[in-house]
Order: structure tokens, then C-alpha cells, then sequence
């Protein structure tokens, strides 16, 4: 943890600021605030996955943040906190071939609402992370940066971040020479290295992999699972 998170005085005044939104939504009546956010829009692997969490009251936990910046082990410990205190979540996700077919932006959407279609009861308030759920019918709010702005959006990143990490864990034992356990899919050297090596396996995006001018890899998926 920071110096800047070490003084709790400073951490109480950043919780504070970070629930803003909530807060204000709780103080005009607002009985359920819920925060959407995804991860792996970037990655050249794998699926896109969204989470959805939802608090009837601030959520004030030691370290809350962006996943971007939290460290994987406090992101662990954070998530189990989240799910025990909020009062729902749920994940949602969109698959490789939906992504290529629909593209990133919209299979993130589609994402998003699969995640609120999880939720055993749906929120008063949506806080979005600088997108529109289409497919949510009450009020919702898009926030610049919101995971950096919102508790239940950074709470909903977290939640989602230690979610697919876990896939792409997964995933490394199926095909280990790619290193998804290292770097989740995202273009690294040893990543791009293993696709020069190797060409794409199953879990690749091709639109992705196109965008990389390696459209000819995919010659090598001939007889692949």
C-alpha cells in the first residue's frame, strides 16, 4: 500500500471522494446504486468480461480502486471484501467469435448487459464507465474514468479483473506456449514472440491479430482444437 494510503485520515478523505456519486444517489432516495465495468477490450486473446455490483450504501474498503492500479494480491483480497459487503454482482462476458464478429465496442455492450440480465435484482441507479447500456431501461450514468471516480465501478473492474485473470490462468494450461498466465492475452514481447513461433491458437482474435498484419498466422489453425 502507498504512503498516500497509509495515513488513514487521507485514505477516509479518497473512500469519501470516491463514493461520491453513490453517496449523492443515496441522499436523493436512490435505493440501489450499481457500478458496470469490463476488462480485456485490449488483449489480442480471450474473452471480454464485465461485472456488474451493486450497494444499497457506500462502500468504504481499505485500497479501493481502479484495478489498473491495484496490485494482484490486494485486487484478490479486495474482491472477496466486495462480494461479502455489496449487495449483489454478477459477471457477465462475450466470447472471442462474438468479438470478432461484432466488433470490441459492441461485444463490451453486450458484455455489460449480460452481466445486469445476472443480477438477482437490478439497480435504481447504473453508473457506467464512459459507455450507454442500451439494454438497461432505468436511469444510468456515464462517468469519464468512472473507475477511477466511483466505488461501485472501480468495485465492478476489480471483481471483473480478478474474474478473467482467472480464465486466462486457466486457459495457460491449455496452450502454455502462449504465457496467458503471464500476461492475459495483452500484446507483450513474449506473447508476440510465441505468436511468431507458433501462430494463434483457438482463443485468439483474429480481427485483433489482422490489426497486427499477422491476418496470415491463421493459415496454422488448419486441424487445431
Amino acid at each position: 500500500m502507498s504512503a498516500r494510503r497509509a495515513d488513514p485520515r487521507r485514505e477516509r478523505r479518497r473512500l469519501a471522494a470516491l463514493n461520491y456519486h453513490e453517496s449523492a444517489a443515496f441522499a436523493r432516495g436512490i435505493q440501489l446504486v450499481g457500478g458496470v465495468d469490463e476488462v480485456g477490450r485490449g488483449p489480442l486473446a480471450g474473452p471480454v468480461v464485465a461485472a456488474c455490483v451493486v450497494s444499497a450504501k457506500p462502500l468504504l474498503l481499505e485500497g479501493l480502486d481502479d484495478s489498473k492500479v491495484v496490485p494482484r494480491e490486494r485486487r484478490e483480497h479486495l474482491a472477496l471484501q466486495i462480494r461479502e459487503r455489496c449487495n449483489g454482482w454478477a459477471i457477465g462476458s462475450a466470447s472471442i467469435e462474438e468479438i470478432d464478429r461484432l466488433n470490441i465496442y459492441r461485444a463490451t455492450l453486450l458484455a455489460m448487459e449480460r452481466a445486469l440480465e445476472a443480477l438477482a435484482a437490478l439497480p435504481d441507479l447504473l453508473l457506467v464507465d464512459a459507455m450507454h447500456v442500451a439494454g438497461f431501461a432505468g436511469e444510468q450514468q456515464a462517468l469519464i474514468h468512472g473507475d477511477a471516480r466511483s466505488a461501485t465501478i472501480a468495485a465492478a473492474s476489480i471483481i471483473a479483473k480478478v474474474h478473467r485473470d482467472g480464465l486466462l490462468t486457466e486457459l495457460h494450461q491449455r496452450y502454455p506456449a502462449y504465457g496467458f498466465d503471464e500476461h492475459k492475452g495483452y500484446a507483450t514481447r513474449r506473447h508476440l514472440e510465441a505468436l511468431r513461433a507458433h501462430g494463434p491458437c483457438p482463443i485468439h482474435r483474429r480481427s485483433f491479430l489482422g490489426n497486427l498484419h499477422a491476418v496470415s498466422l491463421f493459415d496454422t489453425l488448419d486441424g487445431q482444437e
